[in-house]
Parts: structure tokens; sequence; C-alpha cells
């Protein structure tokens, strides 16, 4: 019989060439392409961390908030709408570790930053409840009193790499950690450009009057929107609180529907989101007719005394 010399017919040599070739072909495919910049982009507004930002990133990863809330908003539509701009690889440059989630027990906070005041962020940890009744978010109350630990965000900033000063660190001394938290909430997702999904050009609305003014019925229906929307900063009647100015204070008789139909549907850069994504322009018109009536009882009510 004649011997099989086909490298097939040989077990051992044929499993050391076989692993050579899958080792090579992955360190040519796989590791040599790590190594190389293009696989670690970097957005070009992305900035490093300041030490509060970093004290409050510590905090957040320590009370499990990632456990809740997801930073990753995916490409599809329904994200997108809900959330903004779907997340970029380049905005994770400094991310270590990151902290995308797989579970939104509540929202994705991924473009967070800068969407509301560091007023309505103050009152939301306290408790989360007088913003969203049905919200199953714990109160963080304790964070208003606790220190932050500055010798745990220097080693932070050292591991990480991250430029500071001792006099930054220094300054934190008299800072509780609800700021830190809240330092790190407002830069969230801020490297990536906004998009204006739904907007409205105030031209177009200069000298248009509220087609649904002094309509019993659109007023109930503002009043259901307000109701969702808008009571918890600016009170369950109007009055204003610790974030939001009182009605009859904005709504002035000077101030026409057109113009508080734009505030709303447009949003107000840092102090109130748009709604013209999550409403109809109907729904506009009935919140703008709610609050018109809002003003104009507390304009009655004054008049009286």
């Amino acid at each position: 019989m004649s011997e099989n010399t086909n490298i097939y017919g040989k077990a051992i040599p044929f499993m050391i060439i076989a692993l050579v070739v899958i080792l090579v072909g992955t360190i040519i495919t796989v590791f040599i392409p790590l190594m190389t910049k293009e696989m670690h982009p970097k957005l070009t507004d992305l900035k490093q961390y300041k030490a509060i930002e970093i004290a409050g990133r510590n905090i957040y990863q320590a009370e499990g908030c990632n456990s809740c809330h997801s930073q990753t908003v995916r490409p599809l539509k329904s994200d997108v709408l809900r959330y903004g701009e779907y997340s970029k690889a380049g905005e994770n440059y400094y991310e270590r570790p990151f902290l995308w989630g797989s579970k939104r027990t509540g929202p994705d906070l991924a473009r967070i930053g800068n969407k509301y005041s560091d007023q309505w962020h103050l009152e939301h940890f306290k408790n989360p409840q007088d913003m969203f009744p049905q919200s199953n978010m714990p109160k963080y109350d304790w964070l208003y009193v606790k220190p932050i630990d500055t010798e745990e965000t220097a080693k932070s900033m050292d591991v990480l790499k991250f430029p500071y000063t001792q006099e930054e660190i220094n300054a934190l001394k008299n800072k509780k950690q609800i700021d830190a938290l809240i330092a790190y909430m407002q830069v969230i997702g801020t490297s990536v450009s906004k998009r204006a999904f739904v907007t409205v050009n105030e031209g177009d609305y200069e000298n248009k009057s509220n087609p649904f003014a002094g309509n019993d019925q659109a007023i109930k229906n503002g009043k259901l929107l307000y109701d969702a929307h808008c009571y918890m900063c600016h009170g369950t009647t109007g009055q204003g609180n610790n974030i939001g100015a009182s009605i009859p204070t904005l709504v002035t008789p000077q101030v026409p529907d057109s113009q508080l139909f734009v505030s709303i549907a447009n949003g107000l850069e840092g102090v109130m989101p748009g709604f013209l994504n999550v409403s109809t322009k109907n729904e506009i018109w009935y919140m703008v007719a709610y609050i018109r009536s809002l003003a104009d009882k507390a304009a009655m009510e004054a008049d009286k005394k």
C-alpha cells in the first residue's frame, strides 16, 4: 500500500498550518486595523472632561444610573425622533468605560446635555415624581449634602490622562455631589450638532392669530397637554416655580399668540425643549389657548384686588 503524502492526510501538520493561516488572517484583518487612526475617530467639537464632570460621571456610575438609562441613540427613525441625532463613534473617544447601556427603564440620555436648565435637574433629582408622577426613579436627596470626593476625582483624571490644575480640584471642595452630577448631565452629547427635525419659521407666523382662541374644547385639550408637558416647570395653575416663570408674567396682552406658538413649537435653547417634534400644530395652538386663558384669569383676579 502506497503512503499518503497529501497534507490532508496528516492531521497534526494540517492543524498547525491551518492555525497559522487563521492567526495571520486574524492579525491582518482585525488587529492591524485596530491600530489605525481611522478605527478611533474623534469628533471635532469633542472636549476632554473637566474635573467636575469626571466627578459627576463617577457618581453616575456609582449610583447605577447606567443600569436604567442608556446613552446610545440607535439609527432608527423611532429613536431619532424621540431622542435626537443618532450616536456617533467619534463622540466616545474619551469614554472609559463606555456607558452605552442596554436597558431603558428610563429614557435614553445620549442627548440630555443642555436640554433642560440646571434648576430643572436640581428639582428632578430631588424628587423625580414632581416632574413625572408615573416615574419609578428614586430620589437622590443625599447628593445635595454629600461633598465631592476630590481625591477620587484627581485619581480618575490621572488614570484617564486628562489635564487639570490643583486649583480646579480645590474648587470642588465647596461643591456637593449634585453639582458634579448636573455638570456631567449637561455635557452628555453636546459634541454632536443637534438636528432640528421639525421647526417653524418665526416670520411665517408673525401675523397669525390662534384659530382656536376662546374655544372651550380647545382650552380643555390645551389643559391636558399642559398637564402632560408644562406643569412641572410652570406650576399646575401657571403660578411658576423655581424652574419656570409664572404664566401671567410671561403672557402679557402685549405678547401675541403667534409668538407663544413659535416659542412652544421651537423651544428655547438650554431652557425649554421644542414641542413640535411631539405635538401637532393644532395641539400647540390648543396649548396657546389654554395658556392665554390662565393669563386672562390671573389678570381678572388682579383687577378685583
